[in-house]
């Protein structure tokens, strides 16, 4: 297995675009979370989200940069969201297709939880309301997932893999894994990764307001909605995002003198068999994936020193994550760090992995440990564990490790090691 290493990396999210801006506000104890203002949330039991601020300021995504109007229109704002991060990424590697070779040996691996939700609603009510012929020839391709690869591969060139992962909450950190393996294993030597969601939606809030997903308790106070591992909790952050990474092969890395932020040494995945939503009380699923994951990257449990977590801030979720993490790392457990970054970004569901992947490596870069946002009386089964609690904490770190779990009960991990 050859090694792969993390050169590029692009972030859009509810805290603002680029990834040293995002990495700025993240570890400043910013959060992102405010009202919802793109629709009517009356109806809804929860009314406040993660949005990506739009704008030609600093921090702020222009949709002008990725694809004119023309072709945005023809596009979910996904694709949009999602192709912006892999140009981010791909600026940031310093790495371009200068001739067939390279086009052949650069894949792209993106995908989303939930794809082009909008475009879907959209075009639905065209279809009820003024018949067939008013869809929109385009309604299609804006629509599935796998069409973020591919208006990325189309736009820098790309001839290598060109594929695409669903796996709910978990897609990033699929992808990002499924893609380390492709570059592992030959396929490939430089792989485009990530994910984007673009959820903040009136069908979107139906659906999980309906489920009782989503926080309702706190609409009056944004930024303390979002509380992984906190008792007062009552659900998830809906949030946009997108995150992508260029992986590439280590020494095609180092001939070309890229920086490299970071090692991808291990991945492991597993499910649940357990439940639609819920995930196993015990965490035994999750547990599997992180042990795989460790035993993907031949390290001890002993050796990581920092978890990005899932933490969603759901009651289930993060005692199932809690028992995973103890069930693994047993007496460890009370000694690496470990916090939750949704805690200020929101849950941008399949993008979230990709994110937390994102801040992972920065975490490694910088010896800088995001902080977990509203974790003021921690979960019983928490208390004694560092969760990073309210500040970001200064730590050099060698081994770290990003977590996803999603619905269907998929789980994902990742290790990353300093080079």
């Amino acid at each position: 297995m050859r090694r792969v290493v993390v050169t590029g990396v692009g972030v859009l999210s509810s805290l603002g675009t680029g990834a040293d801006f995002v990495w700025n506000k993240l570890i400043s104890g910013n959060s992102g979370i405010s009202a919802v203002t793109k629709f009517d949330t009356a109806q809804f039991s929860s009314k406040i989200g993660g949005v990506i601020p739009v704008g030609k300021r600093e921090g702020e995504f222009d949709p002008e940069t990725v694809f004119p109007l023309k072709e945005r229109r023809r596009l979910d704002s996904f694709i949009v969201c999602g192709t912006a991060a892999a140009d981010a990424a791909l600026a940031d590697s310093g790495w371009e297709v200068k001739n067939e070779r390279d086009a052949l040996a650069t894949g792209v691996l993106m995908g989303s939880g939930i794809g082009g939700m909008e475009t879907l609603n959209d075009n639905v009510l065209i279809l009820d309301q003024s018949g067939a012929r008013r869809v929109s020839p385009f309604f299609i391709p804006s629509l599935i997932i796998n069409m973020l690869s591919g208006q990325v591969s189309i736009k820098h060139s790309l001839r290598g893999p060109n594929h695409a992962v669903v796996t709910a909450c978990a897609t990033g950190t699929h992808a990002i894994g499924d893609a380390y393996r492709m570059v592992a294993l030959g396929d490939a030597d430089v792989m485009v990764a990530g994910a984007a969601e673009s959820p903040v939606l009136p069908i979107a809030y139906a659906g999980f307001c309906q489920a009782r997903a989503l926080s309702s308790r706190y609409n009056d106070t944004p930024q303390k909605a979002c509380r992984p591992w906190d008792k007062e909790r009552d659900g998830f952050i809906m949030a946009e995002g997108a995150g992508a990474l260029v992986l590439e092969e280590y020494d095609h890395a180092k001939k070309r003198g890229a920086k490299i932020y970071a090692e991808i040494i291990g991945y492991g995945l597993s499910g649940d068999a357990y439940h639609m939503t819920s995930p196993r009380p015990d965490g035994a699923g999750a547990a599997h994936a992180v042990s795989q994951a460790l035993k993907s990257a031949a390290v001890a449990p002993e050796e990581i020193e920092y978890v990005n977590a899932h933490g969603t801030s759901t009651p289930v979720g993060d005692a199932a994550e809690i028992q995973a993490i103890k069930s693994v790392f047993k007496d460890h457990a009370y000694k690496l760090a470990m916090s939750s970054t949704k805690s200020a970004t929101g849950h941008a569901l399949g993008a979230a992995g990709a994110l937390e992947a994102v801040f992972c490596c920065k975490s490694i870069q910088t010896g800088v440990l995001p902080p977990t946002l509203n974790l003021d009386d921690p979960m019983d089964e928490a208390v004694g564990m560092n969760l990073v609690a309210h500040t970001a904490q200064e730590k050099k770190i060698k081994v770290a490790m990003s977590n996803s779990f999603g619905f269907g009960g998929t789980n994902a991990s990742l290790v990353f090691r300093a080079v």
